[in-house]
């Protein structure tokens, strides 16, 4: 018999205070649900820098991103780009983001996300690291900016993926890999991506949880809380594998195995930077 492949969280905001109380238990419910390993986002410095002191627990576990949400690119400064490559640079780091756009949201103006946007492809290019990337409602300035780029970029990938037809079609055009969420399983407005998500090429799809927040909408039974966790990754790739047509090990595996590239997981243990990782 085929062992049952591990899988690979590519999208965890495991420095969330919804996590605090019980942080090490989420880790172990989730490997033993086989979610062998875990990239940390960073959304803010002062969040990389969380993630990169959990990365340090057990390196063989975990990766991290390292990079502004849009949500806060009002808040990068010019001065803060040093402090941003340097923790971009750490070992600990597999990519850059979450950056992009959100003009759903505009908690930041589009001239504040746009210009976060481009430093941290800037930073990402002279590091040699793929990009961790977020649009929502602002796809033709995000492949706009990112075409600007995309000849020297290390690769990227669309986190959390919920796009429309041409979008995707746009990404893939780009080289761009795909992660997929519990989106996908939400009966008022996944229904599209379970047909779309047959077009993307299984050596570019990746799976997330983007915990805590999407929870799977069709676990049975439901959880008391609505607390997304990693543990759920498992349903989320059975989704995928579902609407591709396609055996779970198969989608297993291979999201696993792209995962693990995209990361830099390619060592057992990652190095631990020496760098100071003080707020």
């Amino acid at each position: 018999m085929t062992p049952t492949p591990r899988l690979v969280d590519i999208g965890l905001n495991l420095a969330h205070d919804s996590f605090d109380r019980d942080r090490d238990h989420v880790i172990a419910t989730a490997r033993t649900a086989g979610v062998a390993h875990m990239v940390i986002t960073g959304s803010t410095l002062e969040s990389t820098v969380a993630a990169i002191e959990l990365v340090r627990t057990d390196p063989s576990t975990f990766r991290c991103t390292a990079g502004v949400h849009p949500h806060h690119a009002s808040e990068l400064r010019v001065e803060h780009l040093p402090r941003l490559r340097e923790l971009l640079a750490a070992p600990e780091v597999g990519a850059a983001g979450e950056c992009g756009l959100d003009y759903f949201r505009n908690f930041s103006s589009h001239e504040d996300q746009e210009r976060a946007f481009r430093w941290q492809l800037e930073l990402a290019v002279e590091v040699g690291k793929p990009v961790f990337l977020h649009q929502r409602d602002g796809h033709d300035a995000f492949v706009a900016i990112l075409r600007d780029y995309l000849h020297t970029l290390a690769g990227g990938v669309a986190h959390c993926f919920t796009g429309e037809a041409h979008e995707l079609t746009a990404y893939l055009d780009l080289g761009l890999s795909i992660g997929i969420t519990g989106w996908i399983c939400d009966e008022r407005r996944g229904q599209h991506l379970r047909e779309l998500v047959r077009q993307v090429p299984l050596d570019r799809l990746m799976a997330e949880t983007d915990a805590p927040y999407l929870l799977p909408r069709d676990l049975n039974p439901r959880p008391s809380h609505r607390r997304n966790e990693p543990k759920y990754l498992p349903h989320v790739v059975k989704t995928i594998a579902a609407c591709r047509g396609e055996p779970y090990e198969t989608v297993a595996a291979a999201t696993t195995r792209n995962a693990l590239k995209f990361f830099g997981f390619g060592v057992s243990e990652a190095p631990q930077s020496t760098l100071s990782y003080t707020h």
